[in-house]
């Protein structure tokens, strides 16, 4: 499926939900990074995340100050830059991938993530900045 196709059936809440595993949720970031400014790139995910969430009944899975700030930990990794293509992208992101719940540690803990102020909305990191 093309990008175009992907992101028009997750807007439709039409996309098979295999296809929004991890790697789907990477995909759908890593396009609308490179697609629009950072902020709106952050808010039209979210969006997404959450209509298509609430389509499977999943409403409680999704979380808008971590997938902010895998945003931001996937600008940091390239997610922005036109010229490096997606596997390339993967790639160079890859320890993020691997371990985005360790990475996100590093900024945020357990505590502030688990608190539904988080859950809602962006909330700033309680350990070290993000990039």
């Amino acid at each position: 499926m093309n990008d175009d196709d992907f992101l028009r059936s997750l807007e439709d809440c039409t996309l098979p939900p295999q296809h929004f595993n991890h790697a789907g949720h990477i995909r759908l970031a890593w396009l609308q990074l490179r697609r629009l400014p950072f902020e709106q790139a952050v808010e039209r995910t979210c969006t997404l995340i959450r209509a298509y969430a609430l389509h499977l009944g999943a409403a409680g899975k999704f979380h808008y100050t971590i997938t902010a700030a895998l945003m931001h930990l996937l600008r940091e990794a390239g997610a922005c830059e036109a010229q490096l293509g997606h596997e390339a992208f993967l790639a160079r992101a890859a320890p993020l991938l691997a371990d985005a719940r360790g990475r996100l540690a590093l900024h945020y803990s357990g505590e502030l993530l688990a608190g539904s102020a988080a859950r809602e909305a962006f909330v700033a990191p309680d350990r070290a900045p993000l990039p």
